[in-house]
């Protein structure tokens, strides 16, 4: 799913409902959000913050997974900390029964000055995550992380060689950074890993006048791409046949080949 969220929550939670209902008509099984799905605001805005288990977003999710009996990672989600000061940028995964089966905090947060006009300060309102999550699912295990997570190669290894054949990269990219490294980036992550990468992606223009740059993706673990969301919103879809995992890794073992160095 590729969106171009809005400055308004429940504005928000409406569209995401109806294009889940649209991807689970065109028979996914597995349905996919952006980073920060149910808002984007103009950096530095007075907000309202929720606990996970007070969030609506988060509520009305569970709901969106039970009435449609999918499995929905929403890619990320704003979560009030126990300092009641600073979030988790959280991702969480629900079974078709509603529940919260997996949730995972963005481990490196986005502090950077990329040309665009915004300066990026998410530790100044977000604390990182410190641990590596891998979900079960029906198909496969599914690592997960999210947007500036995809620079750092190690943490994609170590979800590989610790079972991951599907790894999740939902994301918020900004059209400067997207342009130059978006694909190439993600196609390497895909290769290294020997695993399926799914990518759904923000894109336009946000609060604040932050640009986003869509092309939401689908890789396969040679480092095709299956399907690319382009600029617009809307819904992506690719079968999945995880026997190419085990494929393509037979031809290239490299998970199996790492060495000690100086």
């Amino acid at each position: 799913m590729q969106l171009t969220s809005g400055a308004d929550l429940l504005e928000n939670i409406t569209k995401v409902g109806g294009m889940v209902e649209r991807a689970v008509a065109t028979g996914a099984k597995f349905v996919t959000t952006p980073e920060n799905t149910f808002l984007i605001e103009e950096s530095g805005k007075d907000r309202v913050f929720y606990k996970q288990d007070e969030h609506p977003a988060v509520k009305a999710s569970a709901e969106m997974a039970r009435t449609h009996k999918v499995w929905l990672l929403i890619g990320s989600v704003a979560v009030l900390s126990n300092s009641e000061k600073l979030t988790y940028n959280r991702s969480l995964l629900f079974n078709p029964e509603g529940e919260i089966v997996a949730h995972y905090d963005k481990i490196h947060l986005f502090d950077v000055e990329v040309g665009d006009g915004q300066t990026y300060r998410e530790s100044s309102r977000i604390l990182p995550g410190e641990k590596a999550v891998i979900a079960e699912t029906p198909w496969a295990k599914l690592g997960m992380t999210i947007c500036y997570d995809v620079r750092f190669p190690q943490l994609y290894r170590a979800l590989a060689k610790s079972g991951a054949g599907i790894i999740s990269v939902p994301a918020a990219f900004t059209q400067v950074t997207g342009e130059a490294h978006w694909h190439v980036l993600l196609r390497a992550r895909a290769i290294e890993t020997g695993c399926f990468i799914i990518a759904p992606a923000q894109t336009g223009t946000h609060a604040g006048n932050r640009k986003t740059y869509g092309h939401s993706l689908i890789i396969d673990p040679w480092g095709k791409i299956l399907a690319d969301g382009g600029t617009d919103e809307g819904i992506i879809t690719a079968d999945i046949d995880l026997n190419e995992v085990e494929k393509v890794r037979s031809k290239l073992p490299s998970l199996e080949h790492d060495r000690e160095f100086k």
